[in-house]
Protein backbone atom coordinates (compact mmCIF):
# COMPACT_ATOMS: atom_id res chain seq x y z
CA UNK A 1 0.00 0.00 0.00
CA UNK A 2 1.78 2.78 -1.19
CA UNK A 3 -0.40 5.92 0.35
CA UNK A 4 0.67 7.60 3.82
CA UNK A 5 -1.23 7.19 6.75
CA UNK A 6 -2.25 10.64 8.65
CA UNK A 7 0.59 10.73 11.02
CA UNK A 8 3.19 9.95 7.92
CA UNK A 9 2.00 13.42 6.56
CA UNK A 10 3.80 17.00 7.37
CA UNK A 11 2.72 20.00 6.43
CA UNK A 12 4.92 21.84 3.98
CA UNK A 13 5.52 18.45 2.13
CA UNK A 14 5.89 18.04 -1.92
CA UNK A 15 5.39 15.10 -3.49
CA UNK A 16 6.56 15.80 -7.27
CA UNK A 17 4.19 13.16 -9.03
CA UNK A 18 6.66 11.35 -11.29
CA UNK A 19 3.47 10.33 -13.73
CA UNK A 20 3.81 12.76 -16.74
CA UNK A 21 0.85 12.76 -19.42
CA UNK A 22 0.27 13.62 -22.68
CA UNK A 23 -3.15 14.75 -23.38
CA UNK A 24 -4.93 13.43 -26.18
CA UNK A 25 -7.77 14.12 -28.26
CA UNK A 26 -9.25 11.38 -27.39
CA UNK A 27 -9.15 12.02 -24.02
CA UNK A 28 -11.23 15.19 -24.29
CA UNK A 29 -13.60 13.59 -26.55
CA UNK A 30 -14.50 10.58 -24.61
CA UNK A 31 -14.36 12.21 -20.81
CA UNK A 32 -16.75 15.41 -22.81
CA UNK A 33 -19.22 12.56 -23.99
CA UNK A 34 -19.30 10.35 -20.65
CA UNK A 35 -20.34 13.42 -19.35
CA UNK A 36 -22.73 14.50 -21.13
CA UNK A 37 -20.76 17.77 -21.59
CA UNK A 38 -22.12 18.82 -25.02
CA UNK A 39 -19.88 22.65 -24.66
CA UNK A 40 -18.22 23.64 -28.65
CA UNK A 41 -15.18 24.33 -26.79
CA UNK A 42 -14.31 20.99 -26.02
CA UNK A 43 -16.07 19.20 -29.58
CA UNK A 44 -15.82 21.71 -32.23
CA UNK A 45 -13.24 22.56 -33.83
CA UNK A 46 -14.46 24.66 -37.13
CA UNK A 47 -16.25 26.64 -34.32
CA UNK A 48 -13.41 26.82 -32.41
CA UNK A 49 -11.19 28.13 -35.03
CA UNK A 50 -14.18 31.06 -35.87
CA UNK A 51 -15.28 31.65 -32.66
CA UNK A 52 -13.24 31.35 -29.70
CA UNK A 53 -9.88 33.51 -28.71
CA UNK A 54 -7.72 29.75 -28.81
CA UNK A 55 -8.42 29.25 -32.38
CA UNK A 56 -8.86 25.23 -31.29
CA UNK A 57 -10.51 23.22 -29.08
CA UNK A 58 -9.83 23.08 -25.40
CA UNK A 59 -9.10 20.16 -23.06
CA UNK A 60 -12.21 20.06 -20.54
CA UNK A 61 -11.37 21.67 -17.66
CA UNK A 62 -13.62 18.69 -15.25
CA UNK A 63 -11.01 16.39 -17.51
CA UNK A 64 -7.75 18.06 -16.43
CA UNK A 65 -8.61 18.50 -12.44
CA UNK A 66 -10.14 14.99 -12.61
CA UNK A 67 -6.14 14.03 -13.61
CA UNK A 68 -4.71 16.57 -11.69
CA UNK A 69 -6.08 14.82 -8.36
CA UNK A 70 -6.10 10.89 -9.95
CA UNK A 71 -2.15 11.64 -10.53
CA UNK A 72 -1.66 11.74 -6.77
CA UNK A 73 -3.43 9.31 -5.44
CA UNK A 74 -0.27 6.18 -5.73
CA UNK A 75 2.15 9.10 -3.78
CA UNK A 76 -0.45 9.95 -1.04
CA UNK A 77 -3.48 7.97 -0.44
CA UNK A 78 -3.75 5.19 -1.99
CA UNK A 79 -5.37 2.58 0.42
CA UNK A 80 -5.26 5.48 3.20
CA UNK A 81 -8.33 7.32 2.45
CA UNK A 82 -11.69 7.13 3.59
CA UNK A 83 -12.94 9.47 1.68
CA UNK A 84 -12.83 13.17 0.53
CA UNK A 85 -14.41 15.65 2.44
CA UNK A 86 -14.47 18.37 -0.97
CA UNK A 87 -12.57 20.46 -3.66
CA UNK A 88 -12.13 24.51 -3.29
CA UNK A 89 -10.82 27.07 -4.76
CA UNK A 90 -10.23 25.17 -8.25
CA UNK A 91 -8.63 27.91 -10.36
CA UNK A 92 -7.47 26.83 -14.48
CA UNK A 93 -5.22 30.19 -15.26
CA UNK A 94 -4.40 28.77 -18.43
CA UNK A 95 -5.99 26.22 -21.05
CA UNK A 96 -4.97 22.98 -21.86
CA UNK A 97 -4.96 21.87 -25.72
CA UNK A 98 -4.91 18.75 -27.22
CA UNK A 99 -0.67 17.63 -27.32
CA UNK A 100 0.01 19.11 -24.10
CA UNK A 101 2.01 17.08 -21.51
CA UNK A 102 0.80 17.57 -18.27
CA UNK A 103 3.20 17.16 -15.09
CA UNK A 104 1.59 17.34 -11.21
CA UNK A 105 2.73 18.51 -7.68
CA UNK A 106 0.53 17.91 -4.57
CA UNK A 107 1.42 20.13 -1.20
CA UNK A 108 0.48 19.05 2.75
CA UNK A 109 -1.55 22.16 3.85
CA UNK A 110 -3.14 21.58 6.68
CA UNK A 111 -3.40 18.62 9.21
CA UNK A 112 -5.84 18.31 11.92
CA UNK A 113 -7.69 15.33 13.81
CA UNK A 114 -11.04 14.35 13.11
CA UNK A 115 -13.53 15.53 15.88
CA UNK A 116 -16.18 13.01 15.55
CA UNK A 117 -14.06 10.24 13.59
CA UNK A 118 -11.14 9.68 16.24
CA UNK A 119 -9.55 7.01 13.94
CA UNK A 120 -9.15 9.21 11.42
CA UNK A 121 -7.45 12.51 10.20
CA UNK A 122 -8.26 15.13 8.25
CA UNK A 123 -5.48 16.33 5.61
CA UNK A 124 -5.70 19.40 3.21
CA UNK A 125 -3.66 19.03 0.04
CA UNK A 126 -2.74 21.86 -2.69
CA UNK A 127 -2.70 20.24 -5.85
CA UNK A 128 -1.32 21.85 -8.98
CA UNK A 129 -0.54 21.26 -12.88
CA UNK A 130 1.68 22.13 -15.22
CA UNK A 131 2.39 21.85 -18.98
CA UNK A 132 5.02 20.99 -20.58
CA UNK A 133 6.36 25.36 -20.44
CA UNK A 134 6.30 24.81 -16.65
CA UNK A 135 2.95 27.00 -16.84
CA UNK A 136 0.56 26.57 -14.32
CA UNK A 137 -2.67 25.04 -15.66
CA UNK A 138 -4.55 24.40 -12.84
CA UNK A 139 -4.67 23.88 -8.93
CA UNK A 140 -7.12 23.16 -6.38
CA UNK A 141 -7.56 22.55 -2.84
CA UNK A 142 -8.80 19.21 -1.60
CA UNK A 143 -9.69 17.85 1.76
CA UNK A 144 -9.40 14.45 2.44
CA UNK A 145 -10.14 12.09 5.33
CA UNK A 146 -7.48 9.91 5.91
CA UNK A 147 -6.93 6.50 8.32
CA UNK A 148 -4.71 6.91 11.13
CA UNK A 149 -2.19 3.95 11.68
CA UNK A 150 -3.51 0.69 13.15
CA UNK A 151 -2.21 0.51 16.70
Amino acid sequence: MPGLYFEEFKVGQIFKHPIHRTVTEMDNVLFSGLTHNPARLHLDEEYCKNHTEFGQRILNSAFTLALMVGVSVYETTMGTTVGNLGWDEVRFPRPVFHGDTLHFESEVLELRASKSRPQNGIVIFAHRGYNQRDELIGECKRTGLMLRKPA
